[in-house]
């Protein structure tokens, strides 16, 4: 199993009382451990206002992002999970995406969806269109993306994205293009764009919905003719771990604290949910014994997130100590 580290960006209020000046050497350093540590990747998030509210905290803008880890580490892989097709033209991101990977060396993975968060969408002017159009922008994208760092000029007449002639050079460095993630877990839609193009799939990571949506995902892969083994599984976990039960309390209870000041306190425990019960949460040997029973059901890659990881990296030195070595 391979594992990604998510970066704290301020998207989930895990820079508040950083200083802004002190924000990117806290997010360089983490970079920079996750470089020379047991960690295949790194990531952002691709969101302009906070969860689980909007306030007025920093949110760190995901490929500028990339761009400046990609010039700052040496080995480590880079991915967003994931970029939201819709926030920029996609023959643009093909562009930006191709350059970002010459600059680390070709170590670019692009995690792609349709987008979901409906008040960044209309404060930044995007409206927010229905499902079913943010899908179609994602399917037409998909394919400007992949023509674009195959052959280095894409063409699309399509019904949300006109491209004709666009030209991306040089191209990526990485043969065939840059790995694409698709993530979602929609079942009629996204999974099908995902057996069509995707290297990589991101969806549920609980061990009944990840069977599910692999499942799913086989059925597409069939429809459409790819072999479902040669994508890629992964899905996103948020970790509280500690030595014991009372360890792990202790990590969830300062996650509210910091919350409640700017969400209050009903959001602030309500953001528990996403971690109460969840396989990325419990000691050291819980977890081990969670995620090695989804890797039974063909879970390849899992993308952690340390919500303390700002303020204190004692939990990802636990994890990096007795998980990770257990897994790989």
């Amino acid at each position: 199993m391979h594992f990604g580290l998510f970066v704290p960006q301020g998207w989930r209020l895990d820079l508040v009382d950083v200083d802004v000046e002190d924000q990117w050497p806290t997010m360089l350093q983490l970079a920079r451990r996750a470089d020379d540590g047991p960690w295949t990747s790194l990531w952002v998030y691709d969101h302009f206002h906070t969860v689980p509210l909007p306030t007025d905290q920093a949110v760190h803008e995901a490929w500028t992002l990339m761009s400046a880890f990609a010039a700052s580490t040496s080995s480590v892989r880079l991915g967003q999970m994931c970029t939201a097709m819709s926030y920029r033209n996609p023959a643009y991101l093909a562009k930006v995406a191709a350059t970002v990977d010459i600059v680390s060396g070709g170590r670019v993975e692009m995690g792609i969806g349709g987008g979901w968060y409906e008040h960044e969408w209309r404060a930044y002017g995007y409206g927010f269109p229905p499902a079913r159009e943010r899908l179609g922008r994602l399917d037409e994208g998909v394919q400007i993306m992949k023509q674009a760092w195959e052959h280095g000029v894409a063409t699309l007449d399509g019904r949300y994205y006109q491209v004709e002639g666009a030209t991306v050079r040089p191209l990526p460095l990485q043969e065939g293009g840059i790995p694409l993630w698709i993530a979602g877990g929609g079942e009629k839609v996204t999974l099908k764009i995902a057996a069509k193009y995707a290297t990589h799939t991101n969806f549920d990571g609980t061990p009944e919905g990840y069977a599910h949506k692999s499942e799913i995902l086989r059925g597409h892969c069939a429809t459409v003719g790819t072999d479902f083994d040669t994508i890629v599984r992964s899905a996103n976990y948020n970790i509280a771990i500690g030595r014991d039960e009372n360890e792990v309390e202790e990590r969830l209870q300062t996650l509210k604290a910091r919350l409640v000041p700017y969400v209050g306190e009903e959001a602030a425990e309500g953001a528990l949910g996403a971690y109460r019960g969840m396989p990325g949460v419990g000691t050291p040997e819980q977890i081990v014994e969670n995620l090695t029973a989804l890797r039974k059901l063909g879970l390849d890659y899992s993308i952690c997130y340390f919500p303390e990881a700002a303020y204190d990296t004692s939990g990802i030195e636990l994890f990096e100590r007795e998980v990770i070595p257990e897994l790989r």
